[in-house]
């Protein structure tokens, strides 16, 4: 059997979902079975995010449970010592969390069937929400994406009979415990994280982790 080892914040992510999801589950008091989740891996809305764009960057993940939906950042301590125990997220990974979530409640909201309904009926929400930003233009790759992602986090609610609530904003801090803090706070934020700190000193191979 081959043997897979990965570096750095993707890998460590991906790490938790395949060997740790229950304990993941459990600290964000969340009482799925695992087997019941659909993980999308780094999910990507675009690279030129900025003023005037439609595009708004990448997720490292979305969980969704049989109870909620997850927005994931994953930040790490780099392997280098950590003494505090705040973070900070920059503007655009906040507005990422603002921006999908407003994509989320209004698509599920009126269960539209098609991007362009969607969008001649939401573009004047969503300009008064996010006034120097785009609305994904009908055709695009963005808003393929979007209605691909919108619509399988759609299906797996109405498969397990759960409520389209808000989705949760969690960020993983991956962190060496012999060296460096926890994170207790993000800080400077207009968006609400919940803060996950996953342990990765007892399962890396020199500074790599196993994935497999």
């Amino acid at each position: 059997m081959n043997e897979i080892l990965g570096y750095g914040e993707d890998a460590f992510t991906l790490w938790v979902f395949r060997k740790r999801i229950s304990e993941i589950l459990n600290r964000l008091n969340d009482q799925s079975d695992p087997s019941n989740c659909l993980i999308f891996f780094r999910p990507s809305f675009g690279r030129r995010a900025g003023k005037g764009s439609a595009q708004f960057g990448e997720f490292d993940s979305i969980l969704a449970s049989s109870e909620n939906i997850y927005l994931i950042e994953s930040k790490w301590d780099n392997f280098l010592e950590n003494e505090d125990d705040k973070i900070r997220l920059d503007k655009e990974q906040r507005l990422r969390h603002k921006i999908f979530s407003w994509y989320y409640m209004n698509w599920v909201a009126r269960q539209n069937p098609d991007w362009g309904k969607f969008r001649n009926t939401f573009r004047d929400n969503f300009i008064r929400n996010f006034p120097d930003r785009k609305i994904a233009p009908v055709g695009s790759l963005l808003a393929q994406n979007l209605e691909f992602i919108l619509n399988k986090l759609q299906e797996h609610c109405k498969k397990f009979s759960c409520e389209y609530k808000k989705p949760r904003n969690v960020l993983f801090y991956f962190y060496d415990r012999n060296r460096s803090k926890e994170i207790r706070r993000i800080i400077d934020g207009d968006v609400d994280f919940e803060v996950v700190n996953i342990d990765y000193s007892q399962h890396i191979l020199g500074k790599f982790i196993t994935l497999d």
